[in-house]
């Protein structure tokens, strides 16, 4: 698998703080996920992220010393934004990127587990609902909903979407499931410690989109 799985995150230190370079390095590689889902509907997400990344790599680059991690970017940002924090900066666009990366992290974990429609195997609409459940859905309001459940009809099969992960190379659904359990490793306990963060730091918002 060539597309996105090649580029492992590495483990995380004891402390569970992010470094900023690699961290962006890392989910650089991350937008064309939403290709492999074929429809144009989750353009928007891909968008996001891709935006998000290059907001927080704009704060990082301004200072690489003061900002080494992301820790460090929330803390200089709490002082220098005051009352508007968090919903300002880097850590506005990092609160974001989180769910994004989240909506993958379940997605690849639901199928890793082998979560499936009995009457239609071959579908990954179980595997995109649970991931945008547990994700997005409830920071969004009634009409981007509705986008979302048109995106879940537009979903490609297992097989496809398999396969456009892979880079179109032929290999087995074996293979590429255990690509795909080695990847989420480090990548959800990357996620979960900037979450755990947001949380720490009291910089979580729930407001609508």
């Amino acid at each position: 698998m060539a597309l996105l799985l090649d580029n492992q995150f590495p483990p995380l230190p004891d402390n569970k703080e992010v470094d900023t370079k690699i961290f962006l390095e890392s989910v650089s590689h991350l937008p064309p996920f939403f290709d492999c889902l074929g429809s144009k509907v989750f353009a928007p997400v891909k968008s996001d992220i891709s935006g998000n990344i290059i907001k927080i790599k704009a704060v990082y680059d301004s200072d690489p010393e003061k900002y080494a991690t992301l820790q460090q970017i929330l803390e200089a940002e709490k002082i220098t934004y005051g009352a508007e924090w968090p919903k300002a900066g880097a850590t506005l666009a990092l609160m974001w990127l989180k769910r994004g990366l989240r909506l993958i992290q379940v997605l690849l974990q639901s199928l890793a587990d082998g979560e499936k429609d009995e009457n239609n195997p071959n579908l990954i609409r179980v595997n995109i609902t649970k991931a945008y459940e547990t994700a997005l859905k409830k920071y969004h309001g009634w009409l981007v909903q509705k986008i979302f459940q048109a995106a879940l009809y537009a979903a490609p099969y297992k097989s496809d979407f398999l396969k456009a992960l892979s880079k179109g190379q032929e290999t087995s659904e074996e293979d590429c499931l255990a690509k795909v359990r080695q990847f989420l490793v480090n990548f959800t306990a990357t996620v979960d410690a900037i979450y755990e963060m947001y949380t720490t730091m009291n910089a979580e918002l729930d407001y609508k989109v």
